[in-house]
């Protein structure tokens, strides 16, 4: 069996199609799926489509890139992820690559968002669901900054759609956190991102589809969907020389024993 550790399923390109898609995870044996909010306005739509559906979760949180958006209290995302089904706070985290005109100074109306991010998964005791993206030593430095290294008192969380290099997976590693390879670790491209696949230990492996984003090679440019999660699993277990039904083995154990479902 396989686990979807990060999708939009309420988005229009999947909510439109979701008896189709149901069907075709459990053809596919994707029995469950962590349904990811990536803003406070959307966060009814996300947890109500969780509570309607046995095998599928919800987060709470806004994305670093939304910054026309509501923006979240501490007492809110505490509030909003004491809420059944809801296993995770995110995603959050930093991104830089659409700076624009703007500084990585201009910026730290992000940095305040990922604290507040931070200290209400800490709060609440709920990993983390962090995207970063030409940010990632800021991110790390936010982290240990807000008290995070893996110990008891630790909130954790998975780094997800992991892009960035062997020397960052292992400083996340070292904080604790559990690393998820979406489909881009099919492309031709990704060598950089196998490597990390190779250094990942069995209890930090997450798999994911980011979708209906990045779909998998040989659906890479169209939507994607959680059906296609085996495929992300198939491109680990050749590079990690295993067999693809010991990838979802693990990558199912360890979706439980983080979210905690």
């Amino acid at each position: 069996m396989f686990t979807d550790s990060h999708c939009h399923l309420t988005y229009p390109d999947l909510v439109n199609d979701w008896p189709a898609i149901a069907q075709a995870m459990e053809a596919a044996q994707v029995h469950r799926a962590l349904c990811i909010c990536t803003t406070l306005e959307e966060f009814d739509t996300v947890h109500q489509f969780a509570l309607s559906q046995p095998h599928i979760w919800a987060s709470a949180g806004v994305h670093p890139d939304n910054d026309d958006v509501q923006e979240p209290s501490l007492t809110e995302l505490v509030r909003l992820g004491s809420r059944p089904k809801v296993v995770a706070i995110g995603e959050t985290g930093l991104d830089y690559y659409r700076l624009g005109e703007r500084s990585i100074a201009d910026m730290e109306w992000q940095r305040e968002r990922f604290r507040t991010h931070i200290r209400a998964a800490r709060q609440l005791k709920k990993p983390l669901v962090i995207h970063t993206r030409s940010a990632s030593e800021d991110t790390l430095r936010l982290l240990r900054e807000e008290g995070e290294f893996g110990d008891p008192a630790s909130a954790g969380g998975v780094f997800h759609c992991f892009t960035e290099d062997v020397n960052i997976a292992r400083q996340a590693l070292e904080l604790g956190f559990y690393i998820s390879f979406s489909g881009i670790v099919t492309f031709k491209s990704a060598q950089s991102i196998r490597d990390v696949v190779k250094i990942v230990p069995d209890d930090r492996l997450l798999i994911e589809t980011d979708s209906p984003y990045l779909a998998p090679v040989p659906y890479r440019g169209k939507t994607n969907n959680p059906a296609y999660v085996p495929f992300v699993a198939a491109e680990i277990a050749k590079v990690r020389n295993c067999t693809v039904e010991e990838v979802a083995a693990i990558t199912d154990r360890n979706f439980t024993l983080l979210f905690k479902v």
